[in-house]
């Protein structure tokens, strides 16, 4: 089935105008569709590998929220500070911490009452 349809159009790739015979066409030629297509691919690509880096970064930060217990290295992690800043918040008693043997264990409710 043809058409006699002449619709004016505006690429949506470069921008140049043309006439269109569908009114569903949105772009001048075959090489403008293709290179929009492999944009569009392209800036998927992208997005898709930044969402999976961002999802690597904060799973740490996701995984120690889910912890009741966290030693001090995780602390640190999660609050973002250095081991001597937490040391010195346990010193000065504004953080409460219970050592078992070798290590130093932090509840995580202390932490949030820190905060509140």
């Amino acid at each position: 089935m043809s058409s006699n349809i002449r619709i004016m159009r505006i690429c949506e790739f470069c921008g140049n105008e043309f006439t269109a015979r569908t009114t569903v066409t949105k772009y001048c030629q075959h090489r403008c569709a293709s290179l929009a297509y492999k944009s569009r691919a392209r800036n998927q690509k992208v997005e898709t590998s930044n969402s999976e880096v961002s999802a690597t970064i904060s799973a740490p930060t996701v995984e120690l929220q889910a912890k009741d217990f966290l030693n001090v290295k995780e602390t640190c992690q999660l609050l973002g500070i250095s081991r001597w800043t937490m040391s010195r918040a346990i010193e000065d008693g504004r953080l409460k911490a219970v050592k078992l043997g070798r290590r130093i264990l932090i509840k995580r409710t202390e932490i949030d009452r820190m905060f509140a």
